[in-house]
């Protein structure tokens, strides 16, 4: 690495501003194929550690790739140790790419080396601008676990039979121990000098002690059996870990771009840049985010959104990296670079997820600080006392304590947590759900009260025209004409809604002379020498043009949550437009499925009394509150908290941001502004579809509902166990198959989640 990096910004690694909690930027879990770890399958906590207050001015970022840093026992040992390193100030670990990424004030980085290398690991500098992304894993070769399975069954067979001197015994199962438990005995005894009892200590000491007291067979099946099962392990939790990383191979290389003189090459995706003109034929994956400048097709969406159907494209419409052009032929242009796409920062947002401890994760985490030394120092009486105050016999009772070890590892307990929220988080992103940490997916089912935004939530937040009404027979055939006419002239969203209308029909609008706008009732103009208004309500009545019939074909149209304006010229009224924001479909599913799951809901709008009881109607929710402010809304929540309940609010991210802050889960509607909503929200719905949040819910409570069978189940096992062990009637393979077998049940049982 070079001596001169990028300057670390304070404050790297983005603390979540909800005012409900916080989410430092956190690690994940990763590709642990090639250094398997039993009890390394816990996710790390948050990813920075700031060993000062503040950086110093000189302070600057370094970034190393460790092979051997691959699970949080490596990343503990490497953070006491640079902790004590002078100059240090702050450690961010990614622990899916095995990258430390270190901030400092030191001239070189050999410092940082040598410490690395001085707790048995090699931490090899990555170059300024390098990807962190991991090359794959060099192949074990086979042939060291099948020589300490031979091994391991030659010991026993030859103890068995009484064949064979104890000598040879000792040295084919010395053979199998060596050939299999090499990498265990190294990774355990870095833990033991640093004080830290992880999975491969307590493997080690046990073997060792077996050794020690002659059961030599029994040593050499226990290393063999803990070296297979963690192995199993390893490729269960891969599937977990690769689901998110492995959207990324989603987007290609390669892309079409066009230069300046007009031809088009094929470059590398993340050589393009802003603004370049891209091309992408029908079969191809899109492979970078992008505005359509040319050309009409239907874009499958599935990564990014979670939609079953494809979708249609013309210009104007965007497009993203690693979705897939079915049927005809595009041009975009740029709008992010390939390591800032929408697909990049939901695969980035949720590897952060991963780490941001759930609950569950920390209580756990905690339970088996205390837990694990607690039962090390058990067995350590059990192997004592007996022999010492009641003359039993010492190589009982210390085989008795040895397996005690084997059984006293939390591998299961730790395990249960992470690789179920891990799970859970992934089937969510492949859903169009991206939740923003574990604590959100394990909180969700605690919901019984949901707020709602309504523009662009319930709503498609654009109004349509949705009824027209002639009231003078004679002006039937021209009255939209000349309403258009004079609506194409303003920019207030009704009249562009009468302006669409027209345009949709293909009516030909006329010239309008002498133009002027109304402040809060209409327009005015003149068309063929004969002037108009096109407005509200008030606008008739300051003309003197009302009457007691229209008011009460205003009025109907009002209770229904309409705006209404009217044509008139010089004599009254021609024709009545009303317009409204219209209800998508899947908002009255959602509901229901809301309601269904005992969910209670309240719409908080700043739009009038009238449209918001209206629009709740339609949709079917409980209740609604209209002319709103954004401090009205976060009163609302307030009010809710205050009668007890667990409120989450659905919103924009950026109007309702006060309410959606102050919710215990704030849902963003990310299609309209995804960058906005994946920074923010704790939960974006990424093709503002409300029918996600009920699949969320149902998601949480079987994400709730696994986690307590994960953990019941180890702690029930265990404490079995424990039992049978200290009254003599286990064997040390019969602890390792217990320990690992429920190891394995709870990650199988956790990646239940993968095929919802």
């Amino acid at each position: 690495m070079s001596d001169s990096q990028h300057i670390h910004k304070p404050g790297a690694g983005h603390d979540h501003d909800h005012s409900h909690g916080s989410n430092p930027a956190p690690v994940t879990a990763h590709d642990h194929a090639s250094h398997a770890g039993a009890c390394c399958s816990s996710a790390a906590g948050p990813a920075v550690f700031k060993l000062s207050d503040t950086l110093s001015a000189g302070a600057r970022l370094s970034r190393f790739r460790i092979e051997a840093m691959d699970c949080p026992t490596e990343q503990t040992l490497i953070q006491n140790k640079l902790g004590k390193l002078a100059g240090v100030q702050q450690l961010e670990f990614n622990l899916i790419n095995r990258v430390l990424a270190v901030t400092h004030d030191l001239p070189t980085t050999a410092p940082i080396v040598e410490a690395i290398k001085a707790i048995g690991m090699v931490a090899e500098p990555i170059e300024e601008g390098a990807d962190d992304k991991r090359p794959a894993p060099a192949k074990k070769p086979w042939w060291p676990l099948a020589v300490s399975g031979l091994g391991a069954l030659g010991a026993e067979v030859l103890h068995f039979t009484n064949v064979a001197p104890t000598w040879v015994i000792a040295l084919v199962a010395l053979v199998s121990i060596l050939s299999g438990g090499l990498g265990t005995y190294k990774k355990g005894w870095i833990a033991l000098k640093n004080f830290n009892l992880n999975i491969n200590a307590l493997m080690s000491i046990a073997v060792t002690g077996a050794v020690l007291i002659g059961q030599w067979p029994e040593a050499a099946m226990v290393m063999f059996l803990f070296t297979v099962a963690e192995l199993i392990e390893a490729k269960s939790l891969d599937r977990a870990r690769n689901a998110i990383s492995g959207l990324m191979q989603m987007t290609p290389e390669q892309v079409t771009v066009q230069l300046a003189d007009g031809s088009w090459v094929e470059r590398e995706a993340k050589s393009v840049e802003l603004g370049a003109l891209v091309r992408v034929r029908p079969g191809e994956r899109v492979g970078l985010d992008g505005e359509v400048v040319s050309g009409n097709s239907t874009i499958d969406q599935a990564p990014i959104t979670g939609e079953s159907l494809p979708v249609e494209k013309t210009v104007g419409d965007k497009v993203f990296a690693g979705t897939i052009n079915q049927s005809g032929s595009l041009e975009y242009t740029v709008t992010a670079v390939a390591n800032n796409s929408t697909l990049a920062r939901i695969i980035h947002a949720v590897e952060e997820a991963q780490g941001a401890r759930a609950p569950t994760q920390r209580f756990v985490d905690a339970f088996s600080k205390i837990y694990t030394p607690v039962v090390f120092i058990f067995a350590l009486g059990v192997a004592l006392i007996p022999p010492l105050f009641m003359g039993a016999a010492w190589f009982d009772w210390i085989y008795r304590a040895l397996v005690l070890l084997v059984v006293a590892c939390p591998c299961a307990l730790v395990i249960s947590t992470p690789v179920t929220i891990v799970s859970g988080l992934a089937a969510a992103a492949r859903k169009g759900i991206l939740i923003k940490g574990g604590v959100y997916l394990e909180g969700g089912y605690k919901l019984d009260y949901l707020a709602l935004d309504k523009t662009g939530t319930l709503t498609h937040g654009k109004p349509v025209q949705t009824d027209y009404l002639s009231l003078e027979p004679t002006a039937d055939a021209s009255a939209h004409v000349l309403a258009a006419s004079l609506a194409g002239r303003s920019d207030h969203p009704v009249s562009l809604a009468i302006a669409n209308a027209a345009v949709d029909k293909q009516l030909t609008l006329r010239t309008v002379d002498n133009f002027a706008a109304l402040a809060g009732r209409g327009v005015r103009g003149e068309i063929d020498g004969q002037v108009y208004h096109l407005g509200n309500h008030r606008l008739v009545e300051e003309l003197g043009l009302c009457s007691p019939a229209l008011e009460e074909k205003l009025f109907a149209l009002e209770k229904q949550g309409k705006t209404v304006v009217l044509l008139l010229d010089s004599r009254g009224p021609l024709a009545l437009f009303a317009v409204a924001d219209t209800v998508k479909e899947t908002s009255r599913e959602a509901i229901a499925q809301l309601h269904a799951l005992g969910i209670k809901t309240l719409m908080l709008t700043g739009d009038n009394p009238h449209t918001a009881q209206a629009i709740a109607a339609q949709v079917g929710i409980d209740q609604a509150q209209g002319d709103l402010l954004p401090t009205d809304k976060l009163k609302a929540i307030e009010a809710l908290y205050a009668q007890g309940h667990r409120v989450g609010m659905v919103g924009d991210g950026i109007n309702d941001a006060p309410a959606l802050a102050r919710a215990e889960i704030g849902f963003a509607m990310a299609a309209a502004g995804t960058d906005t909503a994946i920074e923010t929200a704790d939960v974006a719905l990424m093709d503002d579809d409300l029918r996600k949040i009920p699949a969320f819910i149902r998601l949480s409570r079987q994400t709730s509902s696994i986690l307590t069978q994960n953990i019941a189940l180890a702690l029930v096992i265990k404490a079995i166990f424990l039992g049978v062990t200290f009254f003599g009637l286990a064997t040390m393979w019969m602890a390792v198959f217990a320990d690992m077998g429920v190891a394995m049940l709870v990650v199988f049982n956790g990646l239940r989640l993968l095929r919802k």
